[in-house]
């Protein structure tokens, strides 16, 4: 199908109170297309936490459901052998949202990639459900993760939603807590790739309109900070409700 659903890279913030009306914005452009009011939320990026943590992520989604007045799909994904059970990749049909939170984004692609999980989530989006990644989420969407530890050219692959989009979360403060030497890295994107920084509580989002098709796809900004183009040696900001120029 062509007409994918929504699209939205976030900075963090994930089913925070301030983030709602991005989340229901999603929520809704999935209804629109005919989905269901349901709220597909998986913590795979945070599956090396503890149990409190984990406990903590699905109290949070499901007081952002609450808010948002949708049911909470609450997967409880937190392995690759949780990613192959075809009875929670059955749970994601028909949602209006599926929203990937937090954690490590390495461990989250390399979980996920090839499962049925995936599968769904995937096939879901190209027939009209909004798809969301935060953090580790929309660094995961893309075609590679820079690996940090290794600080190697090659990263581990990526989910290939967006192949020629690079996403750095929380950008306001990111390069302050990693080494000089990975923040280069990040930045040197392969040929072809354009490196992004997103703030925090902030997103860009594409395909809200229904009638968008994927090779249409245009990202605007929404939130109280902003989206960082990076090429070379300069950086262009973007701001609520600008174009982001990606090209």
């Amino acid at each position: 199908m062509n007409h994918v659903g929504a699209l939205a890279l976030v900075g963090s913030g994930e089913y925070l109170p301030g983030m709602a009306e991005l989340e229901g914005e999603l929520l809704r452009s999935g209804i629109e297309r005919g989905l269901k009011n349901h709220y597909v939320q998986l913590p795979l990026a945070a599956g090396r936490e503890s149990i409190d943590r984990k406990r903590y992520w699905e109290e949070l989604g499901a007081a952002q459901a609450e808010r948002l007045n949708t049911t909470q799909i609450h997967l409880p994904v937190f392995s690759r052998s949780d990613a192959m059970r075809e009875d929670l990749a059955a749970l994601i049909d028909g949602a209006g949202l599926i929203y990937i939170s937090g954690g490590d984004p390495s461990y989250l692609a390399t979980e996920l990639i090839n499962t049925p999980v995936w599968e769904a989530i995937e096939r879901n989006w190209r027939e009209g459900s909004s798809l969301a990644g935060c953090s580790a989420g929309a660094m995961a969407l893309s075609g590679d993760i820079p690996n940090f530890r290794k600080q190697s050219a090659v990263g581990t692959p990526g989910l290939n939603i967006l192949p020629t989009i690079r996403t750095i979360p929380h950008y306001n403060k990111f390069f302050g807590w990693i080494p000089d030497s990975a923040a280069k890295l990040m930045v040197r994107a392969p040929e072809g790739v354009c490196v992004i920084g997103v703030d925090e509580m902030t997103a860009v989002v594409a395909g809200l309109d229904p009638s968008t098709g994927y090779e249409n796809l245009t990202f605007s900004v929404r939130g109280v900070g902003g989206v960082h183009v990076l090429r070379g040696q300069t950086t262009h900001k973007y701001v609520q409700g600008e174009v982001v120029q990606l090209h």
